[in-house]
């Protein structure tokens, strides 16, 4: 879907009573979440661009503030082409403890409005509201001026919110009511709201799938909506263009799921040089391996598929992966599948700018590893939780693999790095 910021802004944003009668999704989305959380914390910074980004010398903006966007700064943009963009701006690192904070009393007052919130990330969710209206006494657009108000009382951040009768017009809407807004898309002008904008707006479109609806004559979704399911199926697949065609004639029968199970977690590297030496990298996959198994017991999941992630100089990125036997929470066994992926797949003396381990095909359960037959009594799962208790009370430090203990000369990583996309991440999905 393309980004809010490539929409058309509405002529007059949704106030007074707007025609909301069977409009009960919302889709309620932070305003440039992590800038405006530390403008909070330093007030003084109020009016001017600021940039939250990582600390790597290859760090990607992660937020910025409306006054900063104005020069054209935006999310997943290199930092330093940012500077370039807006060299007055004030470049923040991201403390992520304080927008995790935040976004836990954000969804805590969203669930106290229906149990049916479906969270996308720290900044954004969906609400299905339609069971609540009777007893809150209000229609779907004042629950959604009520949570406007509510959260910035709350925290001092601004969010913007979309009412419509499905999750796609929904987020849609709050895309083209930022910053600070409300817009409604009324249950009998959803076709009306649809059909002028720009093919990028489609969920599932991104740069190859526009170029090809273009090569099709499809500049807005209204050309999609007009173009016969057979040629668009020629032009960009099966299922991609079914899921297009659906979406442009207004259907999306997807209902809000509550606490939707992880897919995947892992944990990845962007380094400030491109590594050659494959002890480094070793090392590396030892260290993303340990902090991805520590992040499934915290979830209390297993994983049976373990993926690797490579990203060249030259921005090519790869991923291999190989499905386990036992479902595994162990960093050791993780890492053991990381190497040899790593091994069979990266040609000798080739250099990378990123690393990546993933755990996939998730499932519950925090006791059922099948103990090898010269374990007899506690085995490596009794040592990863007491280390990983010893971590939680003494810090992350406190207990690690030998292989890491004074490798900080040979660390190809910044010593400033955070944990944000263009350094050190850790992801859930």
């Amino acid at each position: 879907m393309g980004r809010s910021a490539d929409l058309p802004r509405p002529a007059v944003r949704a106030d007074g009573r707007p025609d909301d009668t069977g409009c009960g999704v919302l889709h309620v989305d932070m305003d440039a979440f992590y800038a405006l959380v530390e403008i909070r914390e330093r007030p003084e910074l109020a009016g001017s661009p600021v940039v939250v980004a990582g600390g790597s010398t290859r760090g990607v903006v992660l937020s910025a503030s409306y006054e900063a966007r104005a020069f054209g700064v935006r999310s997943a943009m290199p930092a330093a082409r940012a500077r370039r963009l807006c060299p007055q701006a004030v470049f923040l690192p991201p403390h992520f403890p304080r927008y995790t904070e935040v976004s836990a009393g954000v969804m805590a007052l969203f669930r106290s409005i229906t149990p049916l919130v479906e969270p996308l990330s720290l900044d954004e969710a969906f609400l299905d509201v339609s069971g609540s209206l009777r007893r809150l006494g209000m229609s779907p657009a004042m629950v959604g001026e009520w949570i406007r108000g509510e959260v910035f009382d709350a925290h001092r951040v601004t969010c913007s919110v979309g009412v419509a009768p499905s999750k796609f017009a929904a987020k849609l809407a709050s895309g083209m009511a930022k910053p600070d807004g409300l817009l409604v898309v009324p249950a009998g002008g959803v076709l009306q709201f649809l059909h002028p904008l720009p093919v990028s707006a489609l969920w599932g479109v991104g740069a190859r799938t526009a170029e090809a609806l273009h090569q099709l004559g499809c500049e807005t979704v209204a050309d999609v909506a007009a173009t016969p399911l057979a040629a668009l199926r020629r032009a960009v697949g099966g299922a991609v263009a079914e899921q297009l065609h659906a979406l442009s004639q207004g259907h999306d029968e997807r209902q809000v799921v509550p606490d939707a199970p992880e897919k995947s977690v892992g944990a990845e590297e962007t380094f400030d040089v491109d590594v050659a030496d494959r002890a480094a990298m070793h090392r590396e996959l030892l260290r993303l391996a340990e902090r991805a198994a520590a992040a499934l017991r915290r979830r209390g999941l297993r994983g049976r598929t373990v993926a690797l992630k490579l990203r060249y100089p030259d921005f090519t990125t790869v991923s291999r992966s190989r499905t386990l036997v036992e479902p595994t929470d162990a960093g050791r066994a993780i890492m053991a599948v990381a190497r040899e992926l790593l091994d069979a797949h990266l040609p000798a003396g080739a250099r990378v700018r990123l690393l990546g381990v993933r755990v996939e095909q998730l499932m519950a359960g925090g006791g059922t590893e099948q103990l090898t037959l010269q374990e007899t009594g506690p085995g490596w799962s009794d040592a990863d939780r007491a280390a990983d208790a010893a971590r939680s009370r003494f810090g992350s430090a406190a207990v690690r693999p030998a292989t890491l203990l004074d490798t900080a000369a040979a660390d190809p990583r910044s010593a400033a790095a955070h944990p944000d996309p263009g350094g050190s991440h850790e992801s859930c999905e």
